[in-house]
């Protein structure tokens, strides 16, 4: 009863922020992503009659009490779907940036949902293993899929219709993604905390669930088309309205550092010359870069020269899970 998954990180186009239940993580809005080859999680997990409790180790080291409850948590529902009853031993090494906004949650519990389901012995199909993923973390749901990915919210109380279902393959349409760290600082606002105070409290917020549907409209007609122009346009504005949610919040926040609004900045004034390239941020303070595969070099070589940047990593569209052998 053990099995080992990979996971991708993704990044949203348009973005999920928001839940309208917080136990079963149905999101407020749809939102829609890519998967990205640069970043991802691989994770064992064996079941075991003779454990007296769940373990944790992330990257070679067991974790706190905290984090291997919410392990313990997820592994529940795992165990209620094969009607198991025994512990588990999780092993987790996650090649990804930790709670900077680069995704490292939703290659977690995508791989650990995966590892996890194989090793019950339960037979899903993606779209189940979807809505099991999503209840580790929401946008996990969407790294069950390469290429481009669109998380439905469904409307069903019990989130039956609110999973991941693929829109564009990974070698349909070949886009490059320039993941810019400005800091390895850990944000301090987490996502789901930061979601459920917008919710609760900005006066912005009705106003970025209605931009939001008609921006997931637009973003699908742009990948329909491979239209990079508007793809750029609408995941740039999209990404700015969910950010401007926070500072209506009580206490307001923001994910942004000074470094961060350089990076956009930049990004900006390169466009102005011709290097047509548009930015994206995740809950935290790092950026990333949508871009073409021409002008991909160029970009890399023009972030570099700024004094805020740490690390580029260069990404192309990635896969959905998989399965290694132990």
């Amino acid at each position: 009863m053990k099995a080992k998954a990979r996971a991708h990180t993704n990044i949203a186009l348009i973005k999920y922020w928001g839940k309208r239940d917080e136990e079963l993580i149905l999101p407020m809005n749809s939102s829609l992503s890519i998967t990205l080859d640069r970043f991802f999680t691989e994770t064992t997990v064996s079941f075991d009659q003779q454990l007296d409790r769940d373990y944790f180790w992330l990257n070679n080291q067991e974790a706190d009490q905290l984090e291997t409850g919410k392990i313990t948590a997820f592994l529940n529902k795992v165990r209620t779907l094969a009607k198991l009853n025994c512990f588990a031993k999780v092993e987790s090494i996650n090649h990804v940036p930790t709670a900077a906004g680069f995704a490292s949650s939703a290659s977690g519990y995508a791989a650990l949902a995966a590892a996890s389901v194989k090793a019950a012995g339960l037979s899903l199909s993606l779209r189940e293993l979807s809505q099991v993923a999503r209840q580790g973390s929401g946008s996990a749901c969407r790294s069950i899929y390469g290429g481009f990915v669109e998380w439905q919210k469904g409307e069903n109380p019990d989130g039956t219709d609110s999973y991941a279902v693929p829109i564009l393959d990974q070698d349909s349409w070949d886009l490059r993604v320039l993941s810019i760290e400005v800091t390895k600082e850990t944000k301090q606002v987490l996502s789901r905390v930061g979601m459920k105070q917008t919710v609760e409290t900005s006066p912005f917020y009705q106003g970025w669930l209605a931009a939001a549907e008609s921006e997931l409209r637009t973003a699908k007609q742009a990948i329909a088309n491979c239209d990079f122009s508007l793809l750029g346009q609408t995941l740039e504005a999209n990404a700015l309205k969910m950010h401007a949610t926070t500072l209506g919040t009580d206490p307001p926040f923001r994910y942004w550092k000074s470094e961060t609004m350089q990076v956009m900045e930049e990004i900006e004034a390169l466009r102005a010359q011709g290097l047509e390239s548009y930015f994206t941020i995740d809950a935290g303070p790092n950026v990333k870069v949508v871009c073409q595969p021409e002008t991909e070099q160029e970009l890399s070589k023009a972030l570099a020269q700024l004094k805020v940047v740490q690390n580029i990593y260069s990404c192309r569209i990635g896969p959905g899970v998989s399965y290694i052998a132990i």
